[in-house]
């Protein structure tokens, strides 16, 4: 997702806890500690996922081709993608990715319900998830 204050709530509020709710943890990179060059250690974090959030929301200045490349990259490793963007930006998304199945989201808390319902469908329950948890 783009790394911007913009964006923070949607991470907060709607994927943090939709991830860490399913059982699963999340990790955004800019919030890790580490002294390596940030490209690795997102190369590194796509290759231990067991699956990625990729958020094309963008701001007026244009696409984050970040979120384009990473989400590619872990296509090609085989991992499971869910694709998301909010809802006033979601015709900027490039042609290309704009045929797979985003969640369109309004608030933080849209992105959580739908997020959380997408990754127990798709996913299932992670090894961290509460006890008596009903699924999606």
């Amino acid at each position: 997702m783009w790394f911007d204050d913009s964006t923070s709530e949607a991470w907060e509020q709607g994927i943090a806890p939709a991830v860490r709710g399913t059982g699963y943890d999340p990790v955004r990179i800019d919030r890790k500690e580490h002294v390596n060059k940030i490209d690795d250690e997102i190369v590194a974090e796509i290759r231990r996922a067991r699956f990625v959030v990729a958020d094309f929301t963008q701001g007026d200045d244009g696409a984050r081709g970040g979120v384009y490349y990473e989400a590619g990259f872990a296509h090609g490793l085989g991992i499971p993608v869910i694709f998301s963007c909010r809802k006033d930006a979601l015709k900027k998304v490039h042609f290309d990715t704009r045929q797979y199945n985003h969640i369109v989201w309004e608030t933080p808390a849209d992105l959580r319900d739908q997020l959380a319902k997408r990754i127990a469908a798709v996913l299932g329950d992670g090894p961290n998830a509460p006890p008596g948890r009903v699924p999606g």
